[in-house]
């Protein structure tokens, strides 16, 4: 049996970190105001939200994994989540004091207001953990300060103002959390590099084998998931790297060797696009027309 602990409202999760709820739809938790961790010896539990979250955690030196490596990150990191987001911990099953701090709110919060249009650009709410941002001090001040005045507007009480006031704080932080993913992705060049190779040698190998005539035309999620990343991660790796999107790079790969099928075979146009994975022959005419400027028919008699 699966030991999952709901955290369905701010409330919830306010009571279990010893925190008075000053507003029920948003909230700033203190770690260390809580009460050391006991989950009765369990090593390995589920965590479900109802809510948004941002951890922001504190960690030693050492002891951050990312992806499937190490890295030497002394001042912090953030672990975004999302409404209905399950979150695995692995402990030594040891009591131990939480340090750090985080923002929770609830998708009702956001109602009425600009944030409620933009929340579903901030894709880092749903990379997994394993995908977190690291911060450095200097930008680990700046998230604490944006808490800093979210808090002050709980304490100061509801008025007409504080929930416009909020959101606006709460989106100015995620504004800053986008320009700190911007510099991950610069910064760990080299990791980035070695996923972008990975994809391309991936996708050189789908058409290199069956899978298109079994499985069909290859998906972002497919690689994120063979790659051990999200699909919005992943995502906005790719983008990061070639400045294309992750379909758009994927829809290149196929029309590149569409081509060169149209070009140096005599297949009918079904013929290939069943080869590449297309379900539908009109709709690999489609996309060629759309890429190509011209049918598939077309680009092999003026070529």
């Amino acid at each position: 049996m699966e030991n999952i602990y709901r955290f369905d409202t701010v409330n919830d999760y306010n009571v279990v970190n010893n925190h008075q709820t000053l507003h029920p739809l948003v909230s700033i938790i203190d770690f260390s105001k809580a009460n050391p961790r006991d989950w009765n010896g369990q090593k390995k539990i589920r965590l479900h939200f109802g809510f948004y979250g941002a951890f922001l955690k504190q960690v030693k030196c050492g002891d951050l994994k990312y992806g499937r490596n190490y890295y030497d990150y002394q001042e912090g990191t953030l672990v975004f989540v999302s409404p209905g987001q399950v979150m695995d911990v692995e402990t030594d099953g040891k009591i131990y004091q939480p340090l750090g701090h985080a923002l929770i709110f609830h998708p009702d919060l956001l109602m009425g207001t600009s944030l409620a249009h933009s929340i579903g650009t901030f894709n880092f709410f749903g990379y997994q953990t394993s995908e977190a941002l690291h911060v450095s001090e200097e930008e680990r001040q700046l998230v604490l300060d944006c808490f800093s005045k979210i808090n002050y507007e709980l304490k100061k009480g509801v008025d007409k103002h504080s929930k416009k006031l909020i959101a606006s704080n709460i989106e100015l932080f995620l504004n800053y959390c986008d320009r700190f993913y911007d510099r991950q992705f610069i910064t760990r060049d080299n990791e980035n590099k070695g996923a972008l190779e990975k994809f391309e040698t991936l996708l050189n190998g789908y058409f290199e084998s069956e899978k298109p005539q079994k499985i069909g035309l290859p998906t972002v999620a497919y690689f994120a998931e063979v790659l051990h990343l999200s699909p919005n991660y992943f995502g906005d790796l790719i983008k990061s790297e070639t400045g294309k999107s992750a379909k758009d790079f994927i829809q290149d790969k196929i029309i590149e060797i569409a081509k060169n099928k149209t070009f140096h075979s005599d297949k009918t146009v079904s013929e290939i696009a069943y080869e590449l994975g297309f379900k539908y022959p009109q709709h690999f005419m489609r996309l060629f027309k759309k890429k190509v400027g011209k049918t598939p028919n077309e680009f092999r008699i003026l070529n």
